[in-house]
């Protein structure tokens, strides 16, 4: 099975954001997704993909950029539409905000988009598709060759705690806390075709792979394949799937410029004929599940052996390392961010320091509001 990989001839980014509506007085969700966008027929109607659109839940509206060349463009991309978006919020007397669970409401409440393939996922996923009542970031970087892709999936594996210890925004699940910093990475990996990418040796071994899974009736199409990084052959990308939903401008930022600082980086090693790192799965599945529990304070496996080191650590000496390329990128600003979150906290410390400090549930979805309106964590 032939699968095209319509390569971009540079690391062009896209950034998919899923926003909460939230009533301000009541701090629940709001089931009006279909209502807000038919009032921004502009930015959610026509061809191609509108900035604007539903996703699987009422209360979901998911903003989307163009294809961007900077971080700088992406973020300029999704505030304007998110200006638009609150714009039609205010009248209504509700809000946008983003974190990756709702801190207080239940999935049983809430009311399911009127889009046929949710419908078919919901008939085929049952409680699993149902209870997914979570909000994540995505984001996508081009790749200049299908030969590339799946050596750079395999690498960005390795990462895949990185990406979600620093965006970690969902402690609480129903009201309770989970005890965990990201109770989405459970919620949403429990579906069959979520979780680590396979580490696959080349795209024809993609191309078997995904032959396979149509052919046993796993999935009906190769976007049913939800892995948390994956090639995406009709735009050319890498997309990088592990975020939970970023409550802040800012932190957006910080995640897409990390994305596309790590794919130039490893897309220039492929050129100068180096060799990319290929975690063990194990070592892979162990680190998500350690970022997924701990957060930031997790202690990451670094090689087959079992050896760790703090993420924390880890992740400074990231940041130094990907800045002569972010410099280049003209993303260093935003990379200096990761930084600002191992300093002042990520989403899910922000929102347990609030209930520590005596706040309830509904303060936390006020401070989440106010992050979003200010687009800087702790609303500054």
């Amino acid at each position: 099975m032939a699968i095209e990989f319509n390569a971009s001839d540079r690391t062009t980014l896209g950034v998919e954001w899923e926003l909460q509506l939230v009533d301000v007085r009541t701090r629940h969700l709001r089931q009006e997704a279909q209502q807000v966008l038919a009032d921004l027929p502009d930015l959610s109607r026509g061809p191609g993909r509108p900035p604007l659109r539903h996703e699987l839940m009422q209360c979901t509206v998911e903003v989307v950029t163009g294809v961007c060349e900077t971080v700088e463009e992406a973020m300029a991309d999704l505030q304007g539409s998110a200006d638009r978006l609150q714009g039609v919020l205010e009248p209504r007397k509700a809000a946008a905000l983003c974190a990756g669970t709702h801190p207080v409401d239940d999935w049983r409440d809430q009311t399911l988009a009127p889009v046929q393939r949710y419908g078919e996922l919901i008939e085929q996923m049952q409680w699993l598709a149902r209870r997914i009542l979570t909000f994540g970031v995505h984001v996508h970087v081009g790749v200049r060759s299908k030969d590339k892709a799946v050596p750079i999936v395999n690498a960005l594996a390795g990462y895949l705690p990185h990406f979600l210890a620093l965006t970690a925004s969902s402690p609480y699940w129903s009201g309770h806390d989970t005890g965990l910093a990201s109770s989405r990475s459970i919620v949403f990996g429990a579906l069959p075709t979520s979780g680590p990418p396979p580490l696959l040796d080349d795209w024809p071994a993609f191309e078997e792979y995904m032959e396979t899974l149509l052919r046993a009736g796993t999935i009906a199409s190769i976007k049913e394949v939800w892995w948390d990084v994956r090639p995406h052959p009709d735009y050319g990308t890498i997309e990088i799937r592990m975020f939970d939903g970023i409550p802040t401008l800012r932190e957006v930022g910080m995640a897409a410029a990390l994305s596309q600082s790590l794919v130039r980086l490893f897309d220039q090693q492929i050129d100068r004929g180096y060799g990319l790192p290929r975690p063990p799965a194990w070592v892979v599945a162990d680190n998500k599940w350690r970022a997924t529990r701990y957060g930031l304070d997790a202690r990451v496996i670094t090689d087959g052996r079992g050896s760790t080191v703090p993420l924390r650590d880890d992740l400074y000496e990231l940041v130094r390392e990907l800045g002569p390329v972010a410099a280049r990128l003209g993303c260093a600003e935003e990379l200096d961010a990761v930084s600002e979150v191992l300093d002042k906290g990520a989403s899910y410390e922000r929102q347990r320091a609030i209930v520590r400090e005596g706040g309830t549930l509904n303060d936390v979805v006020d401070a989440l509001a106010e992050e979003f309106r200010t687009g800087t964590p702790g609303g500054g």
